[in-house]
C-alpha cells in the first residue's frame, strides 16, 4: 500500500478562524499569536463543525484492492478518480491477499491457486476475442488497484471514528492511518477530529460488537474489542434522559459573542 498527499488547502487554521471571526466578528487570525489561535482552536472543537469543511486533503492510494476501494467510495461527500478495469488490460495486475492468510500455508496456497486460474481465465478470455470490459467478470474483488479522493477535515473526522474501529478490516485501518498521519504531518493541531469513535467520543460506534464478551480461554471472559469499556454502556442513561428530555418544556440558549466567542 502507499498513500500520498497530493495537496491540501494552504493556511488551513487561519481559513478556519477566519470563518469563526466572520460568524462572530472576532479578531482577524493575522493578528493573533500562537497561543491565541490555539485558544480559539480549541473554542472551535466544541462548536458547529461545519466550517471544516472549507479544509480539503486529496489522496493517492495505490496498491490497494477494489474491495477496499468499494468500501471507500461510500463515503459519498468525498470525490473520486480511479483505475479503470473496463478500458485496460488487466493481465498483469496484481491481487491483493487478505492479510488474515498471511502466515496460514494453506490459506495462502488456496488463495494463491484460486488467483492463477482466474488470471488465467481472464487472459484466455481476451485471447478468444471478449472485450476487456466483459473479461473483467473472472478478476478476483481483491485486485489491485489505485485511487485519487479528495475529502474535507469534516468527513475525514467522521470517517476517522467508524474507520480506525477495530471492527473496520485491516486494509482499511491501514489506509486510513496512513491518510490520518500524513494530515498531522501538514495540520499537527488537527488530531483531535482524527480519532476513533471511541477517543473521540467515549462511546463505542459499534457497541453490539465492540461490547459483545467472548470466552479468549477457558474460564476467562473479555470484551471482543479490547478497547471496549463498561462504562461505555450508556443505554440505561439514555432512556432516563430520553424521559426526562420529552416530558420537559422546550429549552433555548441565549448566545452573545464577545472578543469572537459565544457561550
Amino acid at each position: 500500500m502507499k498513500v500520498k498527499l497530493l495537496s491540501c488547502t494552504p493556511n488551513a487554521l487561519e481559513l478556519l478562524l477566519g470563518t469563526k471571526s466572520t460568524r462572530m466578528r472576532g479578531a482577524d487570525p493575522a493578528t493573533m499569536t500562537e497561543a491565541e489561535k490555539m485558544d480559539h482552536w480549541r473554542y472551535m472543537l466544541d462548536t458547529i463543525k461545519s466550517p471544516f469543511e472549507f479544509v480539503d486533503y486529496i489522496f493517492q492510494i495505490e496498491e490497494v484492492s477494489k474491495n477496499f476501494t468499494h468500501q471507500l467510495v461510500r463515503t459519498r461527500t468525498g470525490a473520486y478518480q480511479q483505475e479503470t478495469s473496463r478500458a485496460l488490460d488487466m493481465s498483469g495486475s496484481g491481487v491483493i491477499m487478505p492479510e488474515n492468510f498471511e502466515g496460514d500455508d494453506e490459506l495462502s496456497r488456496l488463495f494463491h491457486d484460486a488467483v492463477a486460474d482466474a488470471r488465467c481465465s481472464y487472459e484466455k478470455l481476451v485471447e478468444a476475442g471478449a472485450q476487456l470490459q466483459d473479461a473483467r467478470a473472472v478478476i478476483p474483488s481483491n485486485m489491485e488497484t489505485k485511487i485519487t479522493a479528495k475529502f474535507n477535515l469534516r468527513t475525514l473526522s467522521d470517517m476517522g471514528k467508524n474507520r480506525l474501529c477495530a471492527r473496520t478490516q485491516g486494509e482499511f485501518q491501514d489506509a486510513f492511518r496512513a491518510m490520518r498521519a500524513l494530515v498531522l504531518e501538514q495540520h499537527p493541531w488537527a488530531d483531535p477530529l482524527l480519532q476513533p469513535a471511541c477517543v473521540a467520543t467515549g462511546q463505542c460506534a459499534f457497541p453490539r460488537w465492540g461490547g459483545a464478551k467472548v470466552e479468549t480461554r477457558p474460564g476467562f471472559v473479555e470484551y471482543q474489542c479490547k478497547f471496549y469499556r463498561r462504562w461505555m454502556d450508556l443505554e440505561a442513561q439514555k432512556e432516563e434522559l430520553r424521559q426526562v428530555f420529552w416530558s420537559s418544556s422546550k429549552e433555548q440558549a441565549n448566545p452573545v459573542a464577545n472578543n469572537g466567542k459565544s457561550m
